[in-house]
């Protein structure tokens, strides 16, 4: 009994010495790190900032970052911790090149999203990263992007995309979640080329997708641990498999159960022909000595969430800005005219005024909005923010798209000329932007592989699309769609469109 009352004395006399320990921290840390960012208080450092923007974070943060005179904020966060935050692109090549042996992922980001990524290319570091980047980029030489382009994109904008458009176009009144029909292209497309495996997700039947809908739950619920004000909540509730962490452990089992059968299905295809090893991304692995089923699995899901996503992503926000502005829609149109009716690998390559139309899409609305690196060691960036070893730092993509002193007063504008410039003979030409300045698809050493096979299957939908259909957005009158970024963006609530038939183009 003296024992116990002992240890409930010892107890409650480190109570108040907690509470003063965090309290000195983190009057320490706002001092430290300066002034930049919204106010902060000793314990709850910006939460009464936060709260009223939880739903709105990506578009606050955005609003902080560009306020500041640095274009980096300081985020506090309750019991001490810190968030730096940039829109700065000295900044952002800082990181991401100068000093790219700092800024890791980081085991922060990385042990939050291990459940569902695991040690998958978009969520490891050294070695392992470079294993899986030295073994993919072979999928990304010309000759595999010309088949992608010529074969596997044709063909499903052919034999499904285009049927389901004309059908729904055939009856006027049909209302399609535009959204929900660019994600199963995009999935079939990239298990066909990455796994040499057709799921059939887009078809008229339109199937029930247990998997995307587990996928989309995974992301969701992965994304809310990262934005978490108190990662105690989230790793409590995984303790006891409770609520949105059971939720969590469900999803991804399904996730994974899917891509075993892809393993299973490609090692049976690689016992009978053992030639297959130079096919597909899958093969390549599973050929390269690496047999841990784990290690493979979280392969899989890193390129599904890669390839499905952020392409999808990039089309729906695209489509909803061009029924806006007639102009640029009249400009592409030219342009695919312009095309012979079978667009092939050369020809898409050359939609050069699409091409730009697609940047300036992605400027505004990134399929990825923020992207996050934790320092190694203390270091002080380019613009004098001080960043202790540990602080996890984010490069806000969304607020770099919105800034009026990168793009100018008319930054707010969908204006694809921005990318363009006439050679002398009067066509246009693109003009690319600083990396650092555009990191949609990343830069420097992490740059993703995958962008010009982005390209190319983007622009192929919007030739193959718009040479035939109207894409007219249906939302009720008055309601404007919401931007919303989880490991990707997407459209709140989906993309409700109408597809009327084109006509005669001359």
């Amino acid at each position: 009994m003296v024992d116990l009352h002992l240890s409930t004395f010892i107890l409650l006399s480190l109570f108040p010495l907690t509470l003063f320990y965090f309290f000195f921290k983190s009057i320490l840390l706002i001092k430290s790190t300066g002034n930049y960012g919204p106010k902060s208080y000793p314990f709850i450092g910006c939460l009464p900032s936060i709260l009223p923007n939880r739903h709105r974070f990506v578009q606050w943060t955005a609003d902080v970052v560009n306020n500041t005179p640095t274009k980096t904020a300081i985020i506090h966060l309750p019991f001490g911790r810190v968030r730096v935050v940039t829109a700065n692109p000295t900044v952002v090549r800082h990181i991401l090149k100068t000093s790219f042996h700092l800024y890791p992922k980081g085991e922060g980001v990385r042990n939050t999203l291990f459940d569902l990524l695991g040690d998958g290319i978009i969520n490891i570091d050294g070695d392992g990263w470079k294993f899986q980047r030295q073994v993919s980029i072979h999928e990304f030489n010309t000759k595999s992007l010309r088949n992608f382009v010529e074969h596997v994109v044709t063909t499903e904008l052919n034999d499904r995309l285009l049927p389901i458009l004309a059908t729904a176009s055939a009856t006027k009144t049909t209302v399609l979640d535009f959204q929900d029909i660019l994600q199963r292209f995009a999935f079939d497309n990239i298990c066909k080329i990455a796994f040499g495996y057709d799921p059939a997700c887009l078809t008229p039947s339109m199937p029930d997708a247990i998997f995307a809908t587990a996928f989309d739950d995974a992301v969701m619920i992965s994304t809310g641990r990262i934005r978490g004000n108190l990662p105690l909540i989230w790793k409590f509730k995984r303790l006891f498999s409770i609520g949105s962490e059971k939720q969590l452990s469900e999803a991804v089992s399904i996730v994974r159960e899917f891509a075993k059968k892809l393993i299973n299905e490609k090692l049976a295809e690689l016992e009978k022909n053992s030639s297959l090893g130079s096919v597909d991304l899958l093969s390549r692995f599973l050929s390269s000595g690496h047999s841990d089923e784990r290690f493979i699995v979280d392969i899989i899901i890193s390129f599904i969430l890669a390839g499905r996503d952020t392409t999808s992503a990039a089309l729906t926000w695209f489509f909803w800005l061009l029924h806006d502005h007639p102009r640029i829609e009249t400009e592409i149109m030219k342009e695919i005219v312009s095309k012979s009716e079978s667009t092939v690998y050369d020809e898409v390559k050359d939609m050069v005024y699409t091409h730009a139309a697609l940047c300036e899409s992605m400027r505004l609305y990134p399929p990825v909005a923020m992207d996050a690196k934790q320092a190694a060691n203390d270091d002080v960036l380019p613009d004098n923010t001080f960043v202790k070893k540990g602080y996890p730092v984010s490069y806000h993509i969304y607020a770099m798209g919105r800034s009026k002193e990168l793009w100018g007063a008319d930054w707010a504008e969908f204006r694809p000329e921005r990318w363009l410039e006439r050679d002398e003979t009067g066509r246009w030409v693109f003009k690319p932007r600083d990396g650092y300045e555009y990191p949609v698809f990343q830069a420097g050493p992490r740059v993703c592989l995958g962008k010009e096979m982005a390209f190319l299957q983007m622009k192929r939908v919007v030739a193959g699309i718009l040479r035939r259909f109207k894409v007219v957005p249906a939302f009720d009158e008055g309601v404007q769609p919401v931007y919303v970024a989880y490991f990707t963006a997407v459209m709140e609530g989906g993309f409700p469109v109408r597809i009327e038939e084109r006509g005669e183009i001359e």
